[in-house]
């Protein structure tokens, strides 16, 4: 039996009781080597101890995860924004997209992931997605319960022909919506794969240098065992790590 693909995915620098931690929620690791049936490697936001170029070559794809931090603003050449900012996470995360990239390998993003993706292709973020008279609310209300956060909930248009329009066979799906920040400018190369009903870009795609590259702003690994929906989109993660998307 050969061996499965390897999937890297990127760690947040996070406080665990008092020390420093490189952390990553299970339920991304759990979701991807289930229903994409890979191996995992979890990558440290560690950038004054290694370099991306390290790491890009060990890999056969890459997964950015969301994460209660924010871009740094100055990354897309804005300015003030609302923390926490994770900027060893943005400085790892940024250049693995590039490096992924150059050696034709998979990336795939969910949340601060398919922001991060958006960003180091030269797009920016807006960040009044809960909080706009132009769009609908992308994030729960205040002070509900963390599982409750997952319910808030609004339907996605998929793009006619495209990679997630092909795999979902439908023009809709209901997804969670769990995000304060979101696609201000789309980065040049990127084809959008999904809408919100405000107009707001919700997923996108690419094939940079041949490679599959898909990121979508919900939250598939939450409650990926009873949502068939969201197993489909780490059935194509499985697929693109193995060169069959």
């Amino acid at each position: 039996m050969s061996a499965r693909p390897v999937l890297g995915v990127i760690a947040c620098n996070r406080i665990v009781g008092t020390e420093p931690a490189q952390a990553v929620m299970e339920r991304y690791i759990r979701a991807a080597m289930t229903y994409a049936d890979v191996a995992a490697l979890i990558v440290p936001s560690l950038p004054d101890l290694m370099t991306a170029a390290e790491v890009a070559p060990r890999l056969d794809g890459i997964l950015l995860t969301g994460s209660p931090s924010n871009v740094a603003t100055a990354r897309y050449g804005d300015d003030g924004g609302e923390g926490p900012f994770d900027e060893g996470r943005d400085e790892i995360a940024l250049s693995l997209v590039d490096r992924m990239i150059d050696a034709q390998k998979p990336v795939f993003g969910i949340c601060r992931g398919f922001q991060e993706i958006n960003v180091a292709l030269g797009g920016t973020l807006r960040r009044d997605t809960s909080a706009s008279d132009e769009l609908l609310r992308h994030h729960a209300p205040d002070g509900v319960s963390f599982d409750a956060m997952f319910d808030h909930r609004h339907p996605v248009e998929l793009a006619e022909g495209g990679m997630l329009a092909s795999a979902y066979a439908k023009p809709a799906l209901e997804v969670n919506s769990v995000h304060y920040q979101g696609i201000g400018k789309l980065a040049e190369g990127l084809t959008i794969e999904a809408r919100a009903p405000d107009g707001l870009i919700e997923a996108y795609s690419a094939r940079p240098n041949g490679a599959p590259l898909l990121a979508v702003q919900w939250h598939p690994e939450w409650g990926t065992e009873n949502d068939p929906d969201s197993q489909t989109y780490f059935h194509l993660l499985g697929k693109a790590l193995r060169g069959q998307l």
